[in-house]
């Protein structure tokens, strides 16, 4: 039989930490993070990191282990993530994979195929471009004309992936999404059950705006102060949502108000993507949100897998 994974997943500020922690709590488990940027140390607010209070004890994995000036590709994800999840089930307890990264998770639920290959002076090249007014979007759109599907899923700020799928298209001949469809015809190695969790929209941009606000009260400002001071120390940090930003404000080129206004718009674009992402997953079991608690969302989870294993 192939080990078990529970998968927690949904858009940001859907409430999937709190899910998971009462989960594990009553079945034993312990969390794997799916999160990209909550893998790196010194962005505990911008990456909206579960505090000790919210963790409640029970152990969580993926978390904090990366310095932000390091290269974090999903398939160095997928090895350390299969290495915690199977420290898990060596201890008997059950390994419960939350987060809202769709490629994290899909890195280690299903067979992915990365190219490690690369090409330092193409890198170069792309990244040049970046550097030019209009260099985000120019990027994004010569992936756009690679790979349509690629570049719907990756957001323009996200300049390490969108360079990194356009070299890898140069280098192979062949589009991520190419290879992801080759991919999904192979069996993973685990037992996964996939939880979605659903809101309304509305309902759903309104927690991600009190999210953002709590992020504020939490010393978003001051994170972003420190990280910028060495931005070359910290390259991950720029394609944080909330980095940017905040650092405009700082810079006097926006009022701040106006930097958390676009700091709430580019979160409520970026869940509107993961919905869409967890929308074509059709092993997707869905889970609506709205007006329950953290414990009602882990008694249908419970009784779904106890139904399962009957």
């Amino acid at each position: 039989m192939k080990p078990e994974l529970i998968v927690i997943a949904g858009p940001t500020a859907s409430g999937k930490t709190a899910c998971a922690v009462e989960l594990c709590g009553r079945i034993g488990g312990e969390v794997i993070s799916a999160d990209s940027m909550q893998i790196y140390r010194g962005m505990d607010v911008l990456s909206a990191k579960p505090t000790e209070a919210e963790m409640r004890g029970i152990p969580h994995h993926m978390i904090g282990i990366a310095d932000p000036a390091e290269k974090f590709s999903a398939s160095r994800y997928r090895d350390m993530a299969k290495r915690a999840i199977a420290d898990v089930h060596a201890r008997g307890r059950r390994a419960v994979l939350c987060g809202g990264t769709g490629l994290y998770i899909n890195a280690v639920t299903r067979p992915m195929e990365f190219s490690e290959k690369c090409d330092e002076a193409l890198r170069k090249e792309l990244l040049t471009i970046v550097d030019a007014p209009g260099g985000r979007r120019k990027l994004h759109d010569m992936l756009r004309e690679i790979d349509p599907e690629a570049a719907e899923k990756l957001h323009e700020n996200d300049v390490r992936r969108v360079s990194r799928a356009i070299e890898v298209y140069r280098l192979t001949g062949r589009t991520q999404s190419a290879q992801a469809r080759l991919d999904a015809q192979r069996e993973g190695e685990y037992d996964e059950t996939l939880f979605v969790l659903r809101w309304p929209r509305e309902e759903l941009y309104r927690r991600i705006d009190a999210r953002v606000d709590e992020m504020l009260q939490n010393g978003l400002v001051e994170e972003v102060r420190t990280l910028r001071a060495d931005e070359r120390s910290h390259p991950t940090a720029l394609q944080a949502i909330g980095y940017k930003e905040i650092a405009a404000a700082l810079d006097g080129k926006l009022s701040m108000d106006e930097a958390v206004a676009l700091v709430k718009q580019l979160s409520r674009n970026y869940a509107k993507k993961q919905m869409t992402w967890f929308q074509r997953d059709p092993r997707a079991v869905w889970i609506d949100a709205q007006g329950r608690t953290a414990a009602q969302l882990a008694d249908e989870i419970c009784a779904h897998l106890e139904s399962k294993n009957v």
